[in-house]
């Protein structure tokens, strides 16, 4: 039985991340050729091959590129035993792995996580941005203590795991004085052919913001579409267009983006679950996130 040859990963790793075997043999201090052989030797010993030559170059063959994932998150957790190993304080910081689904607005994510940096015991919090698919499969194999996303758990995928509501708010139009001040009546009418950002496909929010403005009869001028928030108010902050936040965070956007507001939409709600393998919350990073999110980001929990 085959068994993996660390010198050998980093090798690959490092070849990897160079783009080539000879400013890799210069990082290592090796020659090309030992480089070349050790390759070789871990591509007959995993039985696959790794890279494929293009041109004067390498490129990686994707069974490589979803190889070299797993290098990157092994020589991680390396560099974070050494840090753990070499802290020689009283008591040493135990690291937090949370990932945040990149549809949920940065600034709620902020204020979630934040209560984990001000514990009595100290922790070291390593935040993972991606889709939420991505995520949840590290919250599978343990890469991963939670997840924060802006809906349940999708049950087509085959992950064992537990939705906990941390709260949710209505949503809020922000707009730029340059948009906002050729509105013409009230709101939610002035939105009507007003340009205007919409939360992306993948967005949660995406769907139940159109189902809105479809059963209210207003088309406004949809200019651009958006997973990432912060990218959407850095739009809506040069004029772009209209944009929406949760109404829990609108006085923050408002003052650090300089915008104005334009109407609130109750009965559009913004949600953010914890997904955890735990179906009781016992770990004490957990359980301050969620009391923060039901004292101060949200408050009580519809």
């Amino acid at each position: 039985m085959a068994h993996l040859n660390y010198k050998h990963l980093r090798y690959f790793w490092m070849v990897a991340k160079s783009g080539s075997i000879a400013r890799a043999s210069e990082q290592l201090h090796l020659t090309p050729q030992s480089i070349s052989g050790q390759l070789s030797e871990f591509e007959e010993t995993l039985g696959v091959e790794l890279f494929r030559r293009v041109g004067r170059g390498l490129e990686l063959t994707d069974m490589g590129q979803r190889l070299l994932v797993y290098a990157e998150q092994i020589f991680a957790l390396g560099d974070e035993l050494l840090d753990l190993a070499q802290d020689r304080s009283p008591q040493a910081s135990l690291p937090f792995r949370v990932g945040i689904a990149d549809s949920v607005p940065k600034m709620v994510a902020y204020r979630l996580v934040e209560p984990s940096l001000t514990l009595a015991d100290p922790v070291r919090l390593i935040c993972r941005e991606g889709r939420l698919a991505m995520l949840l499969g590290d919250l599978a194999v343990h890469r991963l203590e939670m997840v924060i996303a802006d809906r349940p758990m999708p049950s087509n995928l085959n992950v064992r795991g537990y939705d906990h509501l941390l709260g949710e708010s209505g949503v809020s139009v922000l707009g730029h004085v340059s948009v906002t001040a050729g509105l013409a009546g009230e709101f939610p009418q002035n939105l009507e052919s007003a340009p205007f950002l919409l939360p992306g496909a993948d967005v949660a929010l995406h769907a139940r913001l159109r189902r809105w403005l479809e059963e209210k009869r207003i088309r406004p001028r949809i200019v651009g579409e958006f997973d990432d928030s912060a990218l959407s108010y850095a739009f809506g902050q040069a004029g772009a267009g209209l944009f929406v936040v949760p109404t829990a965070i609108e006085e923050f956007v408002i003052r650090q983006y300089e915008v104005e507001l334009v109407g609130r939409i109750d009965s559009v709600r913004e949600q953010v679950y914890a997904i955890t393998t735990e179906r009781q919350l016992s770990h004490p990073v957990i359980v301050a996130i969620y009391q923060q999110a039901q004292r101060h980001v949200f408050g009580a929990t519809e």
